[in-house]
């Protein structure tokens, strides 16, 4: 009897050079939804076994709540995958987003259970999913953003909105989901009666920000529906301006989606103006930071001449010197950094 294989253990070398030679088109989309899973992990294996059948790449999340989604489904694949999904009771009526632009994003499957479908880390009481914000298309986000009155804030990590967001949002400074919440309520004290907007990548962030928001006695609570990615494909079918200026922050190969023409951020090392994220080449470091074509040539991609030297050296030595503290040099350069400004 033949072995079922429910996860990809492929070196990652492979993977990404069979994905190279590709003939064919792939189509990069995700979905989200909050609903109750009875056995996360037999769904995970299910769903695995599924899209391991398509040839479908990227990265899944399950959890008693829910799941997140972002895939790579060859083209041919497309109309079986939504009627497969459509066949799944918990997975009815699902609002799947296609990528703003392509390109290769994923190069293998994964598939994980988790606690959370975001990582807020906040208490089963903060929240109440059946209470959430009002969602808004397109045409009436822009709308609403016209009020001075509107208070509009990104549920979003800053190193993605250093390269894009909406005009006027407040960036909450901070790097990691589980700060996000706390820092958003504490920022907007004081305006509970005053209509707050929220907006993120894909809508998921929002979803649960909103009830918590309103757990916390917010009564005018709007986001964005389908997030940035619905928004901008709802611009470009109703030929109406895009209130958010750069590009699309994306977890996944792309590193970025350009919505518009105008450069937000700078890069890390030099400071001249640019928004494209490079993944740092060192493997004791691979810190993600913005780096112009000019330093990444002369970094080799790496960021900084600290992690650039150690990348150089043979792989055993590499290896050698990482198993000793003194000799580790992840983040050297970003740890002291100071962090650069938003450009208003």
């Amino acid at each position: 009897m033949k072995k079922i294989v429910l996860y990809n253990k492929t070196d990652k070398s492979l993977l990404k050079e069979a994905l190279e030679k590709e003939k064919f088109k792939r189509i990069t989309a995700s979905f989200y939804k909050y609903i109750k899973i009875e056995d996360p992990t037999q769904f995970r294996n299910d769903l695995f076994l599924l899209f391991n059948s398509l040839n479908i790449f990227g990265r899944t999340y399950i959890a008693e709540e829910g799941i997140n989604s972002q895939i790579s489904v060859p083209e041919k694949k497309w109309d079986v995958l939504k009627l497969k999904l459509e066949g799944i009771k918990e997975l009815k009526n699902l609002e799947i987003k296609k990528a703003i632009q392509e390109g290769k994003s994923f190069y293998k499957l994964t598939i994980k259970v988790r606690k959370e479908l975001v990582s807020y880390g906040i208490s089963e009481n903060d929240y109440d999913m059946k209470k959430v914000g009002k969602h808004l298309s397109a045409i009436e986000y822009n709308k609403a953003l016209e009020n001075p009155k509107s208070t509009i804030v990104d549920m979003r990590n800053y190193y993605e909105s250093e390269i894009g967001r909406f005009e006027n949002a407040i960036i909450p400074d901070v790097e990691t989901s589980k700060e996000l919440l706390p820092e958003v309520k504490r920022i907007l004290k004081g305006k509970e009666e005053e209509p707050i907007f929220l907006y993120c990548t894909g809508g998921i962030r929002c979803e649960k920000a909103s009830s918590y928001l309103i757990k916390n006695g917010f009564k005018d609570v709007n986001q964005l529906q389908g997030g940035i990615i619905q928004y901008t494909h709802e611009l470009k079918e109703n030929d109406i301006v895009s209130k958010f200026k750069g590009k699309n922050f994306v977890f996944d190969q792309r590193l970025g989606e350009r919505v518009t023409d105008e450069i937000l951020a700078y890069c890390h090392i030099c400071n001249d103006q640019c928004d494209d994220h490079t993944d740092c080449k060192n493997d004791a470091c691979h810190i993600l930071f913005i780096q112009c074509q000019k330093c990444r040539e002369k970094y080799q991609g790496c960021c900084s001449k600290e992690c650039q030297d150690f990348a150089n050296l043979p792989v055993e030595k590499q290896k050698l010197l990482r198993t000793d503290p003194e000799t580790i040099i992840s983040k050297t350069f970003f740890d002291s950094r100071i962090k650069p400004k938003l450009i208003s």
